[in-house]
């Protein structure tokens, strides 16, 4: 047994490491350990030093640091993250040094000059769950941080961490919004960072220009634009950013860096729809987001009754142009046509675009239109997902009137889009939801979105839906780690319905957390301010946290909404699975006023 003395104390403790770095020396090993001896002279090696901390070691593509202050350790870290964005601005993405960050704060054994210990292991394995460019981070430092610098985090849930025994929880540093959750989905353009790169080629599909003449034809575009958005999405080689992102920047002048540095993705696809007659014209423009260089270009003239081929075109070619060994099977996937009768087709756009039009009124034309779509195609699925839908927006406006009958039809229309097609994404997702929140079948329902989500990981709404089904069924970790994937899918505003960030609120409401509840449901409502969903978890939050008068307040809107809703009607009607959930909500909204 050895005689020296073996010291002990708290630290905060941050592991660096190069993301890829093995790849990149591969490619130019001298140029490679050269850019890392310069970064760490330049950037690294002076942002420890102003932070108080202290380079245990370094690992030649890494390093170990120690602090006295996990608050200087987060610091210093989003500061070095931030200077390497900057360098990597211009840099191409297959040659970009990046650094992945973890930061855990625990016990260490000191043994002369180097640290050892579990706790060193949890900031390693941080690190290594890490994004490029990012920072993860316990739950033991976030809490030693909260309320003393203005950074956002975001909830990864409970994480295995290789060699440590326990699950721990983990959060993800938001560098690129450092305010608030509300600041997840409004970026500014002047003082947010890039938001680091997925490890796989990412695009986002911009909104078609309208070259018509003819204001009524937008909606022919816009579906357009989200045919190829799902086509591209089919392909799991592919980071897709997801439709509500992307067409946030409809009808405005946009600087396609600036688009990459918001969405942060590489490649962004622009272009036009020309509709006259029976003859349609489509330009696209592949362009790389870090350079402003563009990569491909292309019209094509077609027949309007060939439309679905011309699509295909436009979807292969984006594909090929960004990563041409993709398999033949992932192209041959984004082929898939919805009908073949274009007139439903046209019937179902205009049906989608008016349930994206959040009123009540439009939500009972798009349901008449779907019906109208399959009316002309019964076999057409996707018609019946979107009829489905519009029943789960309905309920969750608090817009019906016979419940029984709702349900039956809900039941009718998504059973009938999965007996038709029960391998498109896009149809499992919206009868999955369907089955879950409007007839009530959550297992079921959280089957067949599953799946959707295992066809198409890009899919949005899909990750949205499950986070939602895991909350019914109490499972408030998984739900939270689900509405991150989709918030960093679609990062801007989701505008039919807050999904992401109602969700977060009711998963930490049921955890108990009502802090973070609070946060989230407060951006929801003030994204959404007539949704019913998120005013009742805002005014149960407030009622939690003894913010009486706030959480009254909150309810009398919510009741003006709905006047007939009471705490018996939402036990009698909630989808929520697990008895303490239910009563934690009902006890919350008593106390905010609800009748019983």
């Amino acid at each position: 047994m050895s005689s020296e003395h073996v010291g002990r104390r708290l630290a905060a403790i941050l592991a660096a490491d190069v993301a890829g770095s093995c790849r990149l020396i591969g490619i130019d090993e001298e140029g490679t350990l050269a850019q890392l001896k310069a970064l760490r002279k330049t950037l690294f090696d002076p942002k420890i030093s102003d932070y108080r901390g202290r380079i245990v070691k370094n690992t030649g593509d890494g390093a170990l640091v120690e602090f006295g202050s996990v608050v200087d350790a987060l610091r210093c870290a989003v500061e070095i993250q931030r200077g390497m964005a900057e360098q990597n601005a211009d840099v191409q993405q297959d040659k970009r040094i990046e650094l992945r960050i973890g930061i855990h704060v625990g016990d260490i054994v000191i043994e002369e000059n180097d640290i050892f210990g579990e706790g060193v292991n949890i900031a390693v394995r941080l690190e290594e769950i890490a994004e490029p460019g990012g920072i993860s981070i316990s739950d033991d430092a976030r809490r030693q941080i909260r309320c003393k610098v203005d950074i956002t985090f975001e909830d990864m849930g409970s994480q295995s961490l290789k060699g440590i025994a326990e699950p721990i929880r983990v959060w993800r540093v938001r560098i690129s919004a450092i305010a608030s959750p509300a600041m997840v989905t409004n970026l500014s353009s002047e003082t947010a960072q890039p938001l680091p790169l997925p490890d796989k080629p990412s695009i986002a599909v911009l909104p078609f220009q309208n070259m018509s003449g003819d204001p009524e034809q937008e909606y022919f575009a816009d579906g357009m634009v989200e045919d190829i958005i799902t086509g591209l999405s089919r392909s799991k080689s592919l980071f897709v950013i997801a439709r509500h992102s992307t067409f946030t920047y409809k009808g405005k002048a946009v600087d396609i860096k600036q688009v990459g540095r918001e969405l942060g993705v590489r490649y962004v696809l622009e272009g036009s729809v020309r509709k006259s007659g029976n003859r349609v014209r489509i330009s696209g423009q592949l362009i790389d987001a870090a350079t402003g260089v563009h990569l491909w270009a292309d019209q094509f003239d077609s027949q309007l009754e060939d439309i679905f081929d011309l699509q295909d075109q436009v979807t292969i070619k984006v594909i090929g142009a960004i990563f041409p060994q993709l398999e033949r099977a992932e192209i041959a996937r984004a082929q898939r046509k919805p009908t073949q009768s274009l007139q439903a087709y046209d019937y179902y756009l205009r049906a989608l675009a008016s349930l994206y039009r959040l009123t009540r009124e439009e939500n009972i034309k798009a349901l008449k239109l779907t019906k109208t779509a399959h009316r002309l195609d019964p076999k057409f699925a996707l018609s019946y997902a979107l009829g489905a839908t519009c029943y789960t927006q309905r309920k969750g406006f608090g817009w019906g009137t016979d419940a029984a009958q709702e349900i039956a039809e809900a039941r009718r229309l998504a059973r009938q889009a999965i007996k038709l097609d029960e391998d498109d994404p896009m149809v499992l997702a919206g009868a999955g939801q369907a089955l879950a929140f409007v007839v009530g079948d959550v297992k079921e329902g959280a089957a067949l979105v599953s799946r959707a989500i295992s066809l198409n990981p890009n899919l949005a709404i899909a990750r949205n839906w499950r986070g939602w089904i895991h909350v019914f069924l109490g499972e408030v970790d998984a739900a939270i780690a689900q509405f991150q994937v989709a918030l960093r899918l679609s990062p801007l505003n989701d505008p039919r319905i807050n999904l992401a960030q109602t969700g977060l609120a009711y998963a930490h409401f049921f955890a108990g957390r009502n802090e973070d509840a609070s946060t989230w449901a407060e951006t929801a409502v003030q994204q959404q301010q007539d949704y019913l969903n998120a005013l009742y978890i805002l005014a149960a939050c407030h009622a939690m946290a003894e913010r009486i008068e706030e959480a009254r307040e909150v309810c009398a809107r919510a009741m003006q909404l709905k006047p007939s809703q009471s705490i018996s009607r939402i036990k009698a009607k909630t989808p929520f699975r697990r008895e303490q959930d239910i009563e934690r909500l009902a006890q919350a909204l008593r106390i905010a006023g609800m009748p019983e």
